[in-house]
């Protein structure tokens, strides 16, 4: 199993991920809402399948990706993508038929083929070799590349053009090297070999901003390990060519009606705002 999730996030990475976001959620309400980008055009209008001979929808997701999937303290399966899936069996009227089983991560695509499940959603990166076996239903939401500044940096602006002539650290070997190189070439770019050690150089002013996954620095900035001393800067930054489709929903290829279906109930939450609702529940200090 060589798919990765979304985001390249490690496991040290996403359990410390968990804690943040309770100390994010408990801070929220002294936040400005930040919004979602919508995906889907407001005007137009997709079609509900019939899904009256539909016996059951079961959606696969894992345990490890928080805060898109986990298990809370209380051991109950938690997440955005799993809060999704159930607003997605109530907009499609199926909620009574709607089941949601956690998996582990490198079992999903064998259990998905097998028939075990109807729609993996769990944050697996779209591949031309996945797609050659299944479907996608349409992106709900993207993960952006951000700057993150530091605070006692002289910048003067409010665009990544103040950063030039100034050191901006970014993670060597991924893709938001390769991006911050092609979309800001007169940056000068300071390789680290990992995330930890980039994000302790920028609060020890080593390097003046970094440049990764909004994901990642936006829990980051918000919690007690970067003591108040950055802040995200311009952006957001988007590009399929670099991050890829964003986050989706895999179903198999014979399943054409139902993947119509979660196209249809993804649109309409995206506009009647109930999207909105789910994402400021998770992000409350917001990626874009």
């Amino acid at each position: 199993m060589t798919e990765s999730k979304l985001a390249s996030l490690t496991l040290k990475g996403l359990f410390a991920f968990g804690l943040l976001l309770l100390s994010s959620l408990a801070a929220s309400a002294q936040q400005a809402a930040p919004s979602l980008p919508l995906l889907f055009d407001a005007r137009e209008r997709l079609a509900r399948p019939d899904l009256s001979s539909l016996v059951r929808l079961r959606f696969l997701t894992s345990v490890d990706f928080p805060p898109f999937n986990f298990t809370d303290q209380n051991g109950k399966l938690s997440g955005f993508n799993v809060d999704l899936a159930r607003e997605i069996c109530s907009e499609l009227e199926i909620s009574d038929k709607c089941q949601i089983q956690a998996i582990p991560f490198a079992d999903l695509k064998d259990a998905l083929a097998a028939s075990q499940g109807d729609a993996v959603i769990a944050g697996l990166a779209v591949t031309p070799d996945l797609r050659r076996q299944f479907v996608f239903s349409r992106p709900y939401l993207m993960l952006p590349a951000r700057f993150v500044r530091n605070l006692a940096a002289p910048v003067d602006g409010k665009t990544a053009a103040a950063l030039a002539g100034r050191p901006v650290g970014v993670v060597k070997g991924t893709v938001h090297e390769a991006m911050l190189a092609a979309f800001f070439p007169a940056l000068k770019a300071e390789p680290f070999d990992t995330k930890d050690a980039l994000l302790a150089a920028l609060k020890e002013r080593k390097v003046d901003a970094a440049f990764a996954d909004a994901l990642q620095l936006s829990f980051w900035v918000s919690s007690p390990a970067s003591e108040k001393c950055c802040a995200l800067f311009d952006g957001p930054y988007l590009s399929e060519h670099f991050l890829g489709e964003g986050m989706t929903i895999m179903l198999r290829q014979k399943d054409s009606v139902l993947t119509s279906a979660i196209d249809h109930a993804l649109a309409t939450l995206s506009r009647n705002g109930r999207l909105q609702e789910i994402y400021l529940r998770y992000f409350p200090y917001g990626l874009y």
